[in-house]
């Protein structure tokens, strides 16, 4: 018997991930790539801003999958995670692991202040608010107390350290904003992170999480810290390379750009092995519990409003979670990325796990070429065509395999 033959379109030509993932596709010999505009797919990899949701699923005979989930910029756009965490009672009550954050938007937009007495109620019953004065109340506070008076402004929209400002200043950030003309999130700045020496540098963690159709959520075993290459100078705040460790903003503006660590990355084994040396604490049982607790968390929350489950079309995502760790190793959620890049070394492993996890669950692939085992899969059933029925897609969740290659289930 023939192996099943299955079709997929990219429409993303800059995706790197999604490049490799076609190459593998392509490799097994049971999957063809179709003209990007052929509506008889079942995989599309298109680009996250570009997808036709509306049109996905409607053709007879075919399980259609896509490689993002709707709705999932609640969570990859600033803006609306700080309007998630504090308006979700799943999130809001128990949120100890995110910076304290405010949505502000530009005087120019005319969006409705929340007044500081009552802000959250403001911010959930209103879809824009800005929470200027609520800010500027903790603000205040906090000068007053004593409690750390440096904050940070971030584009909602921005990446690759575009639109960011820290300052002690209040009115300075928001005189900033105003100027930028688009909605930022201030965000108290973690003022005593975990630092690496030599150096006395700042780094944060990036984690690759991947969803699969039936909303199973695994997390990549590798993990990379983007470093810094200069030292962390909390005195002063316009030395962006000592204080944002992204790649673009270090290497261009660090002469020290590459000294510590080959293209700024120091990956798991030896981040492991510099806790134990250097603090006597294990990445195991000190950082990544609770960044799996945090990756639930957030994902889990969103999954009411973003499953696919029983649609007529499946999705699934890869995300790149970005923590940093203060000096006392808690861990910090700074931001979720939906289409994250992925260091060079690890492109052909991760891609291959993609492909195991995502996509080989809802159509099945076997080496010897005979189709006849595809109904061994824990997934889903034998294909009776170079497609499943759509009756596959409102199946109830099953329970996903622990690991799967260098995935592991949360």
């Amino acid at each position: 018997m023939n192996s099943p033959m299955y079709t997929f379109v990219t429409r993303d030509d800059n995706s790197t991930v999604y490049a490799e993932v076609s190459k593998i596709l392509v490799s097994t010999g049971q999957w063809k790539r179709l003209k990007r505009d052929n509506p008889r797919f079942n995989l599309m990899l298109g680009e996250r801003n570009r997808l036709p949701f509306g049109r996905l699923g409607h053709e007879p005979g075919l399980v259609q999958l896509v490689n993002y989930y709707r709705g999932a910029d609640k969570l990859c756009r600033k803006a609306s995670l700080v309007k998630l965490i504090k308006t979700s009672p799943e999130l809001s009550d128990s949120c100890s692991w995110f910076p304290e954050s405010y949505i502000i938007y530009p005087t120019n937009l005319n969006t409705p202040v929340a007044p500081a007495t009552n802000g959250i109620s403001h911010l959930k019953n209103n879809p824009k608010t800005d929470e200027r004065e609520v800010f500027l109340a903790s603000y205040h506070s906090k000068k007053e107390s004593g409690e750390g008076t440096v904050w940070i402004a971030k584009s909602s929209a921005g990446a690759k350290g575009a639109g960011i400002m820290i300052s002690h200043d209040a009115n300075q950030l928001l005189e900033y904003i105003d100027n930028q003309g688009q909605v930022h999130v201030i965000q108290k700045y973690l003022e005593k992170p975990l630092l690496l020496e030599p150096g006395h540098r700042k780094f944060d963690i990036r984690s690759w999480v991947l969803v699969d159709h039936q909303y199973n959520i695994y997390l990549y075993r590798e993990g990379v810290l983007r470093t810094s290459s200069e030292p962390y100078n909390s005195s002063d705040l316009q030395d962006m390379t000592s204080h944002l460790t992204n790649h673009c903003i270090q290497k261009e503006h660090s002469q020290n750009y590459g000294r510590y660590e080959e293209g700024n990355e120091m990956f798991f084994d030896e981040f492991r092995l510099y806790l134990l040396n250097t603090h006597n604490v294990t990445l195991e049982t000190t950082i990544l519990p609770q960044i799996k607790q945090i990756i639930k968390s957030c994902l889990t929350c969103i999954e009411p409003t973003i499953s696919t489950k029983h649609l007529s079309y499946q999705s699934f995502q890869l995300f790149g979670f970005d923590f940093m760790v203060d000096e006392s190793f808690k861990v910090w959620l700074i931001e979720i990325n939906g289409a994250p890049a992925c260091a060079q070394k690890l492109y052909p492993e991760l891609c291959q796990g993609i492909v195991e996890v995502a996509i080989s669950s809802v159509f099945t692939l076997n080496s010897s070429g005979d189709s006849s085992s595809a109904s061994s899969s824990p997934y889903s059933s034998s294909p009776s065509s170079s497609s499943f029925t759509t009756n596959s897609c409102s199946s109830p969740k099953l329970r996903a395999p622990l690991h799967v290659g260098p995935f592991t289930r949360l």
